[in-house]
């Protein structure tokens, strides 16, 4: 719901509904709402798992909307109110919580792939091409074939033909 200043207090303006997950981009009256929005509006919802996939992603938002003097609040959620200075204060705790727990995540993450490739483990998806198909596209490669024709004699994607060539060329550069 959006709400602006008026001479009584707060006036209804809009509702926007979308009926997709809050975790979903492709929020179209989301978008409408946010495009709809002008300095000195107050966006009220309903819950913040309405608004935002992620903590962090609330917080954007949040700070977003209040670069844009549009403020923000929660209905259920009476603690994250930016109207008043309390809601405020209690938003920006929110954010910095936020933020130390996304740096937390990625330490977290760059440790297990360290610990993953001491142990001999390299992530991402296999190879579509085997070690002999590398080999040949190499060599008709060198022999000025297009990578096209590599691609449909080996019986892979041209996409997988280019990244095994870009490979093997980063491998020997290094």
């Amino acid at each position: 719901m959006l709400y602006r200043p008026g001479d009584t207090g707060w006036e209804y303006v809009a509702t926007f509904t979308d009926y997709a997950s809050g975790s979903t981009r492709d929020r179209p009256e989301w978008q409408r709402c946010l495009d709809f929005l002008q300095p000195g509006n107050v966006l009220v919802v309903w819950k913040l798992d309405r608004v935002g996939r992620s903590t962090a992603d609330l917080a954007r938002i949040v700070t977003e909307l209040d670069q844009r003097g549009i403020q923000f609040k929660s209905l259920t959620e009476s603690f994250l109110d930016t109207t008043t200075a309390d809601g405020r204060l209690i938003f920006h705790i929110f954010s910095a919580l936020a933020e130390h727990e996304r740096s937390r995540m990625l330490e977290r993450t760059r440790a297990g792939l360290e610990a993953a490739r001491a142990r001999g483990r390299v992530g991402g998806r296999p190879s579509t091409m085997t070690p002999a198909q590398v080999t040949a596209a190499r060599t008709m490669h060198a022999k000025k074939t297009p990578i096209t024709e590599i691609a449909q004699v080996l019986g892979v994607a041209r996409m997988s033909v280019s990244r095994a060539l870009r490979k093997q060329q980063a491998e020997q550069s290094a």
